[in-house]
């Protein structure tokens, strides 16, 4: 259905991917994978048609829709959110509006009119054979959280972590024979990753998805597309079967390199003994031959690095840890906290605070740290508990002409300038990229720069917001790793569902603004939910 042909794409000196040549074939899902940087948003605007390679080309089959998912959520402004989601056909859009008016305004005695009339049917008939286009949107945007009363609402009055939702019910209704998403999960709350995830799966033609989500991934996706060292690779499976595919290729070519190496360790041997010996010299010349021919070349296990992350604590939390007691909070007329209530006594409790967008989940948080101040009730902290935290707004928060090192040191002055260091290699800065200005990181540096900032604060309780935003998939294993390991307590807000799987130990879900509390792993609290339903 689509293909490339000696692909490639360089800016300047810099080469992101060369020589490709890949088929995409129909029922195929293919995940594209690989580390921040290394070009898959751009290998995705190549195949879309957005961006021109530096070579080759892309040929699609004729007569095949291609879909991809905006990136500009704030193009629709003035539609209404109806509109907006129909006019992922465009074709059809337009004939639906044309007709529309000139029903409205036309001259009926007109053959003019009545021919456009017509024509415009036909169009309709050909994109919209069964007439099911605004059922159709309706329901996306019902199963996307949108009641059938705000359908008719104009974009600009919905938050901006909406609107993405409306751009991926915009390509899902065009329903493209070739589907393109770049991270379609952003702002999405978990209910709805697993609708998307339901519908992605129905889906018949050809689709390559980027996403960070495992969880996701593995859910969805036939195949892998493994961008790494400039070219692309394809596995079969989901990304854990890519996973364990390209560790125990690592693993081979790590034992064939040792098998050469001691062959050519002893080959040296022999030539070093025996070369100047008369009898031996031919076995020698023959062992050195041998020797020009082994395969040395480092072996390329991946171009991805996985940070280091080590949250420590500088003292043990005592047995007062937190309370919250009757918190409220309203914004205007909408009442966002109800009476939340909850205690942590235990020492190893790690907290998954889920929920869907706009639950108050970010509030609660906000109201803890003391940047928001609530309606009613309180809280109160344990007299030995520090508090780490990674804002939902880090990327904003990072910000400055100063220097990683300075602005890590800006919070501490007593942080020695070595383990700053230390610290910022543990999360792949290295060397001269310590010194690099905060305001020329990207948002995935920013995230990693909080995280080695809250390294340094050895705090025993850590709150994080959406922590995995920006971060690729070797980063967010490494936190969930990094969670777990952690002898603090924990409270993090994410919709990954593998990084809650990977540290949690106690839920608490926000839902109209009250909270469920339920001991035990997000694999536990989802089977007990369905037990209660």
């Amino acid at each position: 259905m689509l293909s490339t042909i000696n692909l490639a794409k360089r800016y300047g000196k810099k080469v992101l991917f060369e020589n490709i040549n890949l088929t995409l074939d129909e029922g195929k899902r293919y995940g594209l994978i690989g580390a921040n940087g290394a070009g898959k948003s751009t290998f995705m605007k190549i195949l879309a048609g957005l961006e021109e390679p530096s070579e080759g080309e892309v040929v699609i089959k004729p007569g095949l829709k291609l879909g991809v998912l905006g990136q500009n959520q704030y193009a629709f402004e003035d539609f209404t959110l109806k509109d907006a989601v129909l006019y992922g056909n465009k074709r059809l859009f337009k004939a639906l509006k044309e007709k529309e008016k000139l029903y409205m305004e036309g001259d009926f005695e007109s053959e003019e009119v009545n021919n456009r009339l017509a024509e415009l049917e036909m169009i309709c008939a050909e994109e919209d054979p069964m007439y099911e286009a605004e059922v159709r949107a309706e329901k996306l945007l019902t199963s996307l959280g949108f009641p059938e009363e705000m359908h008719n609402n104009l974009m600009k009055s919905i938050p901006s972590s909406d609107k993405f939702k409306i751009l991926l019910a915009q390509v899902l209704f065009y329903k493209p024979d070739i589907l393109l998403l770049d991270e379609p999960t952003n702002n999405l709350d978990i209910k709805t990753i697993e609708w998307l995830e339901e519908e992605l799966r129905r889906h018949e033609g050809t689709m390559v998805v980027i996403s960070h989500d495992r969880h996701f991934l593995n859910a969805v996706v036939t195949n892998i597309l493994d961008l790494d060292f400039q070219t692309i690779r394809e596995f079969t499976g989901n990304y854990d079967d890519w996973y364990i595919a390209s560790t125990l290729l690592a693993k081979q070519a790590q034992a064939q390199r040792q098998k050469a190496l001691k062959e050519k360790e002893e080959l040296e041997k022999f030539i070093a003994r025996f070369s100047a010996n008369a009898s031996k010299a031919k076995q020698a010349t023959s062992r050195q031959k041998r020797l020009e021919k082994l395969n040395l070349e480092e072996i390329k296990l991946s171009s991805r690095r996985d940070p280091s992350i080590m949250f420590r604590i500088n003292r043990e939390a005592g047995n007062e840890i937190l309370e919250v007691e009757d918190i409220h909070k309203s914004f205007g007329d909408k009442e966002v906290l109800k009476g939340v209530s909850f205690k942590i006594d235990d020492k190893k409790d790690k907290i998954a605070l889920i929920g869907a967008n706009g639950a108050g989940k970010t509030t609660l948080v906000e109201i803890l740290m003391g940047n928001l101040k609530q309606d009613k009730g309180w809280y109160k902290w344990g007299q030995t508990i520090s508090v780490s935290y990674f804002p939902q707004n880090t990327t904003e928060i990072v910000k400055g002409d100063m220097n990683l090192i300075e602005w890590i040191q800006s919070f501490n002055p007593k942080w020695h300038i070595d383990d700053i260091r230390k610290t910022l290699g543990r999360m792949l800065f290295s060397g001269e990229e310590q010194l690099k200005k905060v305001d020329s990181c990207s948002g995935g540096e920013k995230h990693r720069v909080m995280m080695a900032k809250m390294m340094m604060e050895s705090s025993n309780f850590l709150i994080l917001d959406e922590p995995n935003n920006h971060l690729d998939l070797e980063s967010i294993i490494a936190l969930g790793e990094a969670l777990y390991r952690y002898e603090g307590n924990v409270i993090c807000i994410t919709h990954d569902r593998e990084l809650i799987d990977a540290f949690a130990n106690r839920i608490l879900k926000l839902e109209n603004g009250n909270i469920i509390d339920f001991k035990g792993s997000y694999e536990e609290f989802i089977e007990s939910s369905k037990e209660i339903a």
